[in-house]
């Protein structure tokens, strides 16, 4: 039978070795007892001295004593032990009666459980099918962003290719207007000498 709860098996074990020990104190007290009480008859055929038999008859009286007092002991832990042994019984029923419960608590939980499973598995099928869907889609994600970093890099590149083609653009634009003005300068010192050149005719004529 198991172990009660509350009540350990060396609880009872330590109660029973006490209650065995008492038993052979007692014994042994009595065997004593039975001897020194021969001793007194061998005594009273025989001459002792007073001492002697003084003596003899305080042990006796010291015997009687640790006896009584052993007895008292004994119906103690007798006591002790008839208490524990009530208790056992009623940890045992109350037990046996918590075990019943867990049995159909047990038995319960299966008939959750099995009901529970095919829910599962039903559960575990759809988020299947949409983990793939998930997937598929993440694939199709995956070429759409790498098709935008193509259009960005190309992009990217006519940007450059238009930059560079506005920086010519301006160089030769400052180019022809900086001979535009050149030309512009060259055209008015030319004037310039033909209306000095005509005048200092005039003058001469």
């Amino acid at each position: 039978m198991a172990t009660p709860l509350g009540w350990s098996q060396g609880g009872s074990g330590s109660v029973c070795l006490a209650f065995d020990q008492l038993r052979d104190v007692i014994e042994s007290q009595e065997e004593l007892i039975h001897q020194l009480r021969n001793v007194m008859v061998l005594q009273d055929e025989n001459f002792v001295s007073k001492e002697e038999f003084q003596a003899v008859e305080r042990k006796l009286v010291e015997e009687k004593a640790a006896h009584a007092k052993t007895k008292v002991l004994l119906a103690k832990e007798e006591e002790k032990l008839q208490f524990a042994l009530g208790e056992v019984e009623v940890l045992s029923k109350q037990l046996e009666k918590e075990k019943l419960a867990f049995e159909k608590a047990l038995s319960s939980v299966r008939s959750k459980v099995f009901q529970e499973s095919s829910k599962k598995d039903q559960l575990i099928t759809k988020c299947n099918e949409i983990e793939s869907h998930i997937i598929k889609q993440e694939d199709i994600l995956n070429g759409k962003e790498n098709e935008i970093k193509e259009l960005q890099q190309v992009i990217s590149q006519q940007k450059q290719i238009f930059r560079n083609h506005m920086s010519d653009c301006r160089i030769q634009k400052q180019q022809e207007n900086y001979m535009a003005q050149v030309l512009d300068q060259k055209h008015k010192k030319a004037s310039g000498s033909r209306q000095a050149c005509n005048h200092q005719r005039l003058r001469e004529k």
